[in-house]
């Protein structure tokens, strides 16, 4: 059970940075630098393969955290 866990955790863990890598940029780069505030923009509501991604990685964190849990549950015994 405790291999089995840990096998699982290894793979969501790599999921989980695959899938954050793979977000696109929300900020601009130049306007962070010089502290710049709000360009204006309207923010849009993500959709389509986005709003997969960030779905996607809510999922595996939740995952995440429940698996590390069962897996320090199981170990302690």
């Amino acid at each position: 059970m405790i291999k089995a866990l840990t096998i699982a955790l290894v793979v969501v863990s790599i999921l989980i940075i695959l899938f954050v890598i793979m977000q696109p940029s929300k900020s601009n780069a130049a306007s962070t630098l010089t502290g710049g505030g709000d360009d204006g923009t309207v923010k849009q509501k993500a959709r389509g393969f986005e709003a997969f991604l960030i779905r996607s990685t809510t999922v595996l964190g939740i995952a995440f955290f429940v698996i590390a849990i069962a897996l320090a549950y199981f170990s302690a015994k």
